[in-house]
């Protein structure tokens, strides 16, 4: 059986917290009640037959004789047994050094400790004790002379009687003190939601307006009523807020002409750099036909060159800028993997430098130019950087739902540092290197076209050396 899972919110914590302070609030007051009625009960008790045993032994004692027997403390004993009413005390008389007498033989045990402080005391004595599980009281009252009250007789009188009604009071408190506590939790448990209601109501609005400003909603605010810590997160809060839509509307609007800048420049320069590429055919043709003299003849391949490196700029400037104006388009269409793979080499003459393993009659639903880019930036980047000892390998396999190509290459692979960033725009493994062997767009073009298509475009290096790029594609088999 599945166990649910503890709740841990903000909600139950404060609603536990609030029932624990309401039951150690409540099991305080009990115990303090508890204590000092258990002490007033014993002490009334206490007091109680302390005066009545006086009262009694006043209006006795002065009917003794000058040197009582044993018989008159025994009657004296007899006659304060049956005034002890209620209480049903036991009674003995001693006088001093000699021992207790009782009306009944062994009816009043009388507790050594009592015995020894009222040798030495002038006023009452009492002691609390047990016998037999019983809880009780012993009280010691010390008799004065008729004439001489200040001095005393050396008559002690000794009472004792039971406080079981006393320990039974204070057992009810006890359990009404425990009946008390349960009621008490269970009422605060309504005032603990409604506390935990009101504290968490404001940091309900703050997850919510977090989680639509975490959607794109950076006009969100929200209504902040009062002076406290939350009000005070609340302010904070659309301050934040704020700023964040003041920096994001800059941000935006700086991204937006940067872009429509590239887009305008790039349209521009197209016309002038079509009619460039067309004269600087003409010229390479010159060049390579020997009449012209090698000076020359070098620096007109140099200008073709780089008029070539500047079209085809200008071309990926113009294809991101479309990525980026959301204007980019998928024309799918019902094609032969292997026969795009061949296509791609064969129009740029890489037939016998790239090693292709395709399964025959592999067919998927794609873009046959935006796949064909891919492809050619995948294979241009291995073939320029990836050494000569291991061929480039093309690779494609078709799984459950998913057509993946890999190209792989020998070359020393992409540093660590640099494999994150690998399709940022304008990234190039090699800082070094001549800027004519690329625009630094070429993998990033790649990726966006990977993400049209509803894919990816990883790149990672292999554990023997070189690099691997995994472009996977959605596929439907037929």
């Amino acid at each position: 059986m599945k166990r649910r899972p503890i709740p841990r919110g903000l909600r139950t914590r404060l609603v536990i917290a609030f029932l624990l302070v309401s039951a150690i609030s409540a099991l305080t007051t009990a115990a303090l009640t508890y204590q000092q009625a258990r002490t007033a009960i014993l002490d009334r008790a206490q007091d109680g037959a302390v005066h009545d045993l006086r009262d009694q032994v006043g209006s006795l004692a002065p009917d003794l004789p000058a040197r009582p027997t044993t018989a008159d403390l025994r009657a004296l004993t007899l006659q304060l047994d049956r005034a002890g009413g209620a209480r049903n005390w036991h009674t003995a008389a001693a006088l001093r050094g000699g021992p207790p007498v009782a009306a009944t033989t062994g009816a009043t045990a009388v507790p050594a400790a009592l015995r020894r402080a009222a040798a030495t005391a002038d006023g009452a004595v009492v002691q609390r004790f047990h016998r037999d599980g019983d809880p009780r009281l012993a009280v010691a009252l010390p008799v004065a002379t008729a004439d001489r009250p200040a001095r005393p007789s050396g008559l002690v009188v000794y009472a004792s009687f039971s406080l079981a009604p006393q320990q039974r009071d204070v057992s009810s408190l006890v359990a009404a003190a425990r009946a008390g506590v349960v009621p008490v939790v269970l009422v605060s448990l309504v005032p603990a939601l409604l506390a935990a209601r009101r504290v968490l109501r404001p940091v309900r609005q703050l997850r919510s307006a977090t989680e639509k400003m975490a959607a794109g909603a950076l006009d969100t605010r929200i209504a902040v009523t009062g002076d406290d810590e939350l009000a005070d997160l609340g302010r904070t809060f659309n301050t934040m807020a704020a700023t964040l839509q003041a920096d994001a509307t800059a941000l935006r609007r700086m991204e937006a002409g940067a872009r429509r800048f590239a887009a305008d420049v790039s349209h521009e320069m197209r016309t002038p750099l079509a009619a460039m590429t067309a004269v600087t055919g003409v010229l390479d043709e010159d060049a390579a036909s020997g009449r012209l003299d090698p000076e020359t003849a070098e620096a007109l391949t140099l200008v073709a060159d780089e008029t070539r490196h500047l079209a085809r700029m200008v071309e990926d400037l113009m294809e991101i800028s479309r990525f980026d104006a959301g204007a980019a388009v998928l024309h799918l269409d019902e094609i032969d993997v292997g026969e795009l793979a061949g296509k791609t080499l064969a129009l740029r003459h890489w037939q016998d430098r790239v090693e292709v393993s395709v399964p025959d009659g592999l067919r998927a639903r794609l873009d046959p130019r935006r796949i064909d880019v891919v492809l050619a930036n995948l294979l241009g980047n291995a073939l320029r950087h990836g050494g000569s000892s291991v061929p480039v390998r093309l690779r494609a396999r078709a799984d459950e739902d998913a057509l993946v190509l890999t190209v792989t290459d020998g070359g020393p692979g992409i540093p660590e540092e640099l494999l994150p960033h690998v399709f940022d725009r304008f990234t190039k493994g090699d800082a070094a290197r001549s800027r004519s062997e690329g625009s630094g767009l070429g993998l990033a073009i790649a990726a966006e076209n990977a993400r049209l298509h509803g894919g990816t475009l990883t790149a990672a290096n292999a554990p023997g050396g070189g690099t691997v790029f995994t472009l996977t594609l959605p596929w439907n088999p037929a």
